[in-house]
């Protein structure tokens, strides 16, 4: 059954001057609001024990175009500055609920520079987005269409570190699960190959079901670490600085742009070919305090490749089981059920007592599937 999701579509766009100068002002004043309304939340908090609702927030921002000041806060969209205000609810609402820490303060330089407008506060007309404050809608590059139908009901525009501007547009968009079919898979992930599946799919894997770690970060390795040298050459507060430091965060951009890429083209393939995908549940955090593999971790973003995995598989009728971490993938015999005493991490094959021979990646994705089968 079709099933209606709210789905983000990330368009890169062009600004001209004058909106490039309006957005970064709404950013700035965007994050001046949220700083402030936190400050105010938590010398409440310290000093009277009280909780400052939403409704007072908005109530202090209208004072605070009043003054003098701070009246510069009225010349640009109300809509962004208010949607600060809820997400700072948001974080308290969580925080208090013991799901995430206390908030903290937005720095200009570390902060994501990020403005989000609701439909009151902007144009959708005939293909053309024109934002609040702004006479003429906005140069989009869209390399792919937006589903045929459907409104936009939020709107957030940024920019990032490598001077790139964005804007992802919300909405509701239907989709259709596949069409049923036979295959399951287990999936052990891993940094030699990124992952080994239990069996192999032709096109996406090798012969042994392995599928190659790109290594995106040892690729422009050598290229970072020169833009690195000559950031940390340039004198601090010097024009070249700023230079140097956009050039250091274009090979970053650089990185992640094919790592995502990737991920998204090798999950998509693995849904569409099974109906069943079970994997291991990994705990990056405490895997990446490994000074000797954090660097490779991170680069083949496990945490990434899974998030993707379970809304894929959610969106198109898949079932996704995930293993628990303890279960002892690489160590058991998948031909027998015996377990192996001891398995170091260097060992990529051994022999088992009943005479299988076993390839460590192989076994441990057959296992999970047999692990994930189970627990159905």
């Amino acid at each position: 059954m079709a099933q209606r999701v709210q789905r983000a579509f990330k368009y890169r766009f062009y600004p001209t001057p004058e909106q490039a100068e309006q957005l970064v002002r709404t950013f700035g004043c965007a994050r001046l609001v949220y700083n402030k309304a936190l400050e105010e939340r938590s010398r409440a908090y310290a000093r009277e024990g009280r909780r400052v609702s939403y409704e007072e927030s908005s109530a202090a921002l209208s004072a605070w175009k009043r003054t003098e000041e701070l009246g510069f806060l009225g010349e640009v969209s109300s809509v962004p500055l208010q949607q600060v205000l809820r997400h700072l609810q948001a974080a308290f609402t969580n925080f208090f609920a013991k799901r995430a820490k206390y908030p903290v303060f937005k720095s200009r330089k570390k902060s994501r520079a990020s403005a989000e407008y609701t439909r009151s506060a902007f144009t959708w007309r005939d293909g053309h987005l024109t934002l609040a404050k702004m006479g003429a809608p906005l140069d989009i590059v869209w390399s792919r269409p937006l589903p045929e139908g459907v409104e936009p009901s939020t709107v957030t525009v940024s920019k990032d570190a490598a001077g790139r501007w964005f804007v992802s547009i919300l909405c509701q968009n239907t989709i259709r699960p596949l069409d049923p079919t036979e295959g399951v898979v287990g999936i052990d992930a891993g940094i030699t190959s990124l992952l080994t599946l239990s069996r192999p799919i032709p096109g996406l894997t090798d012969a042994a079901g392995k599928v190659a770690n790109p290594r995106h970060e040892r690729a422009d390795r050598n290229r970072l670490a020169r833009a690195q040298r000559a950031l940390a050459r340039k004198a601090k507060g010097s024009a070249n600085r700023v230079k140097a430091r956009v050039r250091v965060a274009r090979v970053h951009a650089r990185i992640t742009d094919r790592r995502r890429d990737h991920l998204h083209k090798l999950t998509t393939s693995i849904v569409r070919e099974n109906q069943v995908i079970a994997i291991e549940d990994l705990t990056v955090r405490n895997l990446v305090k490994n000074r000797r593999l954090a660097r490779a971790i991170s680069d083949a973003s496990w945490r990434e490749l899974r998030t993707m995995l379970e809304y894929k598989a959610q969106w198109y009728g898949r079932e996704l089981v995930v293993v628990d971490r303890w279960f002892p993938s690489s160590k058991l015999c998948s031909a027998c059920g015996v377990i192996a005493p001891s398995l170091p991490l260097d060992v990529r094959e051994w022999v088992c007592a009943c005479g299988a021979a076993h390839d460590r990646d192989v076994n441990a994705a057959k296992n999970i599937l047999a692990a994930g089968l189970a627990e159905r």
